[in-house]
């Protein structure tokens, strides 16, 4: 019995030793299996990053790439918005005595107009296609405004100033400032400056009085409220035309291209043949070798 037991415990212990061997080949083979079907990080497309597994205990949504972390960075109160975020306009030119429009330096194109328009708003009939031309030929425009008109028509005022048109102030009645009291011209310049900031929430800068004549009570009373001072150097003369004449474009441009000098302060009004005829205006200067200023870029003092 006792040698029973001994052969048997020697089987028993063979078994056990072969059972464990072939364990340990099974799972070395495994490991190069799976070794063999991964694909070194270096060998990935370049589109396709790899990106680290999370260290333990802690989950992949608490990692944050290098991208997310530049994301969360930046808050909305970071991002610029409204007039921040507008385009920034470099003051290369200023007015000189004639209203001329002159460059502060030599190098900077002296080949230039100014576009105005005066007595506005009026139509938006007229206003659209006005606008529509100074955009075709990326033109930038004054666009001078009666209070009593704004008044009467405030949207007609956002719909210039939401198409880009600069707002100028050219008093609220359109009268004769230079023979005022000083009081009334006050009233009447401060009043569009507080009209215009109600409605498109930015005030004036430029001042040109009716017919040219502000005297020097206007132009104590412009300076005070921040306003550079203009009247013009080029007539249009489009606003002694009538709507029986014939040939008004040709009228318009001879008008203009008779006078026409680098630096022109050119006089328009809203008036139906006047934005007939702006395309072709502006195709005969830009004809010329003539750009449009951009009123932004104006100093608002006088040289």
């Amino acid at each position: 019995m006792k040698k029973v037991g001994k052969a048997t415990t020697l089987l028993l212990l063979a078994a056990f030793l072969l059972s464990a061997c072939s364990n340990n080949v099974g799972n070395s083979g495994n490991t190069a299996a799976g070794n063999a079907t991964q694909t070194p990080a270096s060998a990935q497309p370049a589109s396709a990053p790899a990106q680290a597994d999370p260290p333990a205990g802690e989950s992949p949504a608490a990692q944050a790439t290098p991208a997310t972390t530049a994301e969360a960075a930046v808050t909305p109160t970071d991002q610029p918005t409204g007039a921040a975020a507008s385009e920034e306009v470099p003051l290369l030119y200023h007015m000189n005595k004639n209203y001329d429009i002159i460059p502060n330096d030599a190098a900077t194109n002296k080949k230039i107009v100014l576009l105005t328009f005066d007595d506005g708003p009026k139509d938006a009939e007229l206003i659209n296609p006005l606008m529509d031309t100074l955009d075709k030929h990326k033109a930038k425009a004054i666009f001078f405004v009666n209070g009593y008109r704004v008044k009467e028509h405030p949207e007609l005022l956002e719909l210039i100033h939401n198409r880009g048109g600069i707002i100028g102030n050219h008093s609220w009645d359109h009268i004769v400032l230079k023979d005022k009291s000083e009081a009334e011209v006050k009233k009447q310049i401060e009043d569009v400056q507080n009209i215009v900031k109600e409605v498109t929430g930015e005030t004036p800068v430029f001042f040109r009085p009716p017919h040219g004549a502000g005297g020097d009570v206007g132009k104590k009373i412009a300076a005070v409220n921040g306003l550079l001072y203009m009247t013009w150097s080029v007539g249009s003369l489009d606003w002694e035309m009538k709507e029986k004449d014939t040939d008004k474009t040709e009228k318009l441009i001879t008008n203009v291209t008779s006078q026409l000098h680098s630096g022109s302060n050119i006089l328009m009004h809203e008036l139906p043949w006047t934005v007939e005829a702006l395309d072709t205006l502006l195709t005969t200067l830009e004809g010329k070798g003539y750009s449009f200023v951009d009123p932004r870029s104006i100093e608002l003092k006088m040289r």
